[in-house]
């Protein structure tokens, strides 16, 4: 919701969740981006001795993505701790796998590192198999993780055989989305609202669970209600918080870029550095003004090209503030 008290501070949206604290290190913007920095951590963990391991998950709409390939080549020359686990949803962002992939199995994509394909929409198949990864990964290296149709437990020792306890591995997630990608997909023009109905009701993974329980009396139907009355409760509270939290302030738009404070370095055309920190005052500001000067349809070509997120913003401030004053 880009709000100043969320987990980022109200920067990049959805795709950048994060809490260190919990081990989880958020999305990225760039599809399949992700996977390099998963291995990334799993050479932290290995490096430190210490007994954990990264899941690097990513869609079937990243699979076919070069750098996916080059860091599995990595993890498995060093034997990292790395899960990769592919979610196929079998649609990626609206494009069908198999318009989109020669082989849409994608745990046997891994050539020199074995792969488990489990049934995603089974939350004890997951739970299995990604317990049996991380035990795998933490001995051997890394994954490459699938979710399959099936019981997990059936693959384990099938997959177990085929590795002899000596390789990395991948898994692959067979899941399913009910609504589409983002706001600006409905997630029927690319498949039939039938096909929709047809996976809530045959492999619905809360459904599942919720059978599973009446059918061994753990708990009673007016039971399971109330746990949903109270966990949407709690959604619509967080949501109504989310709500009353500030925007960030305009000066949040420098911190968070650069390791060291909230300057910048910059380097002008006789080679001088200058060192800037925030403001209309800063030598940043100076710089870019005076080359507006010298080179306006330069600069503001340079500002469409090259300017990314908050420092594009930043650009385009300046040149209307150079309009206005010309």
């Amino acid at each position: 919701m880009g709000r100043q008290d969320g987990c980022s501070r109200g920067k990049g949206g959805s795709m950048h969740f994060y809490k260190k604290d919990a081990g989880f290190y958020g999305g990225h913007g760039i599809v399949g981006a992700q996977v390099p920095l998963g291995c990334g951590l799993a050479f932290a963990q290995k490096y430190k001795k210490e007994e954990s391991v990264t899941f690097a998950m990513y869609g079937d709409g990243a699979a076919n993505q070069g750098q996916l390939f080059e860091a599995l080549n990595m993890a498995a020359l060093w034997d990292l701790p790395a899960i990769l686990v592919c979610e196929n949803n079998h649609y990626g962002m609206g494009t069908a796998e198999w318009r989109a992939a020669k082989s849409p199995s994608y745990y046997k994509r891994g050539d020199y590192v074995p792969g488990l394909k489990v049934d995603g929409m089974d939350a004890f198949a997951v739970k299995q198999a990604c317990k049996f990864a991380k035990e795998h990964a933490l001995k051997n290296g890394p994954i490459l993780k699938t979710v399959v149709e099936s019981y997990a437990g059936k693959y384990i020792s099938s997959f177990k055989a085929l590795t002899n306890g000596g390789d990395p591995a991948i898994l692959e997630m067979d899941t399913y989305r009910y609504h589409g990608h983002s706001m600006s997909d409905p997630g029927s023009t690319y498949r039939t609202r039938d096909e929709i109905s047809g996976v809530r009701q045959e492999r619905d993974p809360i459904e599942r669970i919720r059978k599973l329980i009446l059918a061994h009396d753990i708990a009673t139907e007016k039971e399971l209600k109330d746990i949903e009355k109270q966990a949407r409760k709690e959604v619509d509270e967080a949501i109504a918080k989310a709500k009353e939290s500030p925007m960030p302030d305009e000066s949040e738009l420098f911190t968070n870029v650069y390791r060291k404070g909230y300057g910048v370095e910059s380097f002008g055309a006789d080679r001088k550095e200058l060192r800037s920190q925030t403001g209309k005052n800063s030598d940043l500001t100076l710089l870019i003004t005076q080359s507006l000067k010298q080179s306006p349809t330069h600069l503001i070509g340079h500002a469409v090209l090259y300017g990314a997120n908050n420092m594009l913003a930043f650009y385009w401030s300046l040149i209307e503030d150079w309009s206005d004053n010309s």
